[in-house]
């Protein structure tokens, strides 16, 4: 027993409506991208949050960006124990199979997995610290990014925290061997980006993620 039921009827007619008008007006691309497979120039790893529509902020279409998301845009460290990795794994196949030119990492404001983080870290989250937690060990990730802003004034630690979730993920990013090689033979380069969800502006750190600068 699966226990599955039908789609919502509102998610069934909006199905339709996209296949009546944007499918059918494109449907040579569609055929094309089933036939020749996919090709993206980048991958974005971005928040589970619904509020973040990577696509859209960026006008993108169909076969354009590998997209992985997640709790908090996070990467972990590169770890080969056998285990299941979905994150590291969406990176292997971005970088080694789909040979990405770009990989961008996004973050946003707001963010509940971040906020998590830091009361978790700051002893106001007991129940994230159980082993149980699964949300508490995936943001076990951003622990490092914490202790960087644990002594800036109260009302700015989040916020730092939210750009450290984008830092801590470049890192991490860095101690994959094919991603480092990749970015040391010049074929690909790494982007940090937080979305203002309220002013839906984009932020983008620079090389060394002291900066934060509008696009």
């Amino acid at each position: 027993m699966h226990n599955l039921t039908p789609l919502p009827q509102y998610l069934t007619k909006r199905y339709h409506g996209w296949k009546a008008t944007s499918y059918n007006e494109n449907r040579a691309w569609f055929r094309r991208l089933a036939d020749e497979g996919q090709r993206p120039r980048a991958m974005v790893i971005s928040c589970c949050d619904s509020r973040v529509h990577v696509t859209s902020i960026f006008g993108a279409d169909s076969g354009e960006f590998f997209i992985h998301r997640n709790i908090a845009n996070l990467v972990p460290s590169y770890a080969p124990d056998g285990l299941q990795h979905g994150t590291s794994a969406a990176v292997e196949y971005a970088v080694k199979a789909l040979k990405v030119a770009h990989l961008i990492v996004v973050g946003h404001t707001l963010c509940g997995g971040v906020a998590g983080c830091h009361a978790m870290c700051s002893g106001h989250a007991p129940e994230l610290e159980e082993t149980t937690s699964f949300v508490g060990r995936w943001m076990d990730i951003l622990r490092p990014g914490y202790q960087r802003v644990k002594d800036l004034p109260a009302e700015e630690q989040v916020g730092a925290l939210e750009r450290e979730a984008v830092l801590v993920s470049i890192e991490n990013l860095l101690t994959f061997p094919f991603v480092r090689d990749a970015v040391e033979a010049g074929q690909l380069s790494l982007h940090g980006l937080l979305h203002d969800i309220s002013e839906g502006t984009l932020l983008q750190a620079d090389e060394g993620g002291k900066q934060w600068a509008l696009i």
